[in-house]
């Protein structure tokens, strides 16, 4: 079912019911078209009954439509007294994209601390840690964030990142498929080269391309890259 025009339709027989018009801003969202989304919450916000929570969505929107000024103007207008962890992993994400970071680190703790499926904001901190250079921090928490959930593979490739730029070119112990393995060590040998250790960088090609052939085939075109670039 296309939940954009069945909200739609839905509004527009029923204008008042907050329910629907914040049924049309959510699926909004969900299609991935945040400048309708940002004007669907505003619409929400002008109702009667219209919470914190509602700001804390039209926070969430400004900033999925790159409007991050008005996205902290919006999140300061709620009240203090609103203590969720939607609201405080926008404010943490608002502290990251201006360099505050012991603010954001303040704001991911809070955030932390009031979900019970904290992986998905450990890894938002973890990678919050990396841009700013400390490897050793951000490893810990993407280590965190694997154990909380063992499927999540973006934390996996950020924490071998995280060693990677540490000159740390062994695979983390975490659960893995064959799949997954060939593309981690893809990933290191990318940071070896970065970090000019380039014949690192090949064997851990090599390893990956022997881990999983015909899944992996970036591995393939980097190798022969580098070994082209030295035969010349």
């Amino acid at each position: 079912m296309n939940w954009v025009n069945y909200f739609r339709r839905a509004t527009a027989s029923k204008p008042d019911r907050i329910d629907l018009q914040r049924g049309l801003a959510v699926s909004l969202i969900r299609a991935k078209r945040p400048t309708e989304a940002v004007s669907a919450w505003k619409r929400v916000l002008e109702m009667d009954e219209a919470t914190p929570a509602d700001k804390v969505e039209l926070a969430d929107a400004y900033i999925r439509n790159d409007q991050w000024d008005k996205a902290e103007e919006t999140l300061h207008s709620v009240p203090p007294t609103h203590e969720t962890f939607r609201r405080y992993r926008l404010e943490a994400m608002i502290a990251d994209g201006k360099q505050q970071w012991q603010k954001a680190d303040s704001f991911y703790e809070t955030a932390v601390g009031l979900t019970t499926t904290p992986s998905g904001v450990m890894n938002n901190w973890g990678y919050s840690k990396l841009s700013r250079g400390d490897y050793a921090g951000a490893e810990k928490l993407f280590v965190q964030a694997i154990r909380q959930d063992s499927d999540l593979f973006t934390a996996k490739n950020n924490l071998v990142l995280a060693r990677g730029a540490q000159g740390n070119y062994t695979l983390p112990v975490v659960p893995m498929s064959q799949g997954e393995r060939a593309q981690l060590l893809y990933t290191l040998g990318l940071s070896a080269v970065k970090r000019g250790d380039v014949e690192t960088g090949k064997g851990l090609f090599r390893d990956a391309i022997e881990t999983h052939p015909q899944y992996f085939e970036a591995a393939v075109r980097s190798l022969s890259a580098l070994e082209n670039n030295a035969a010349n």
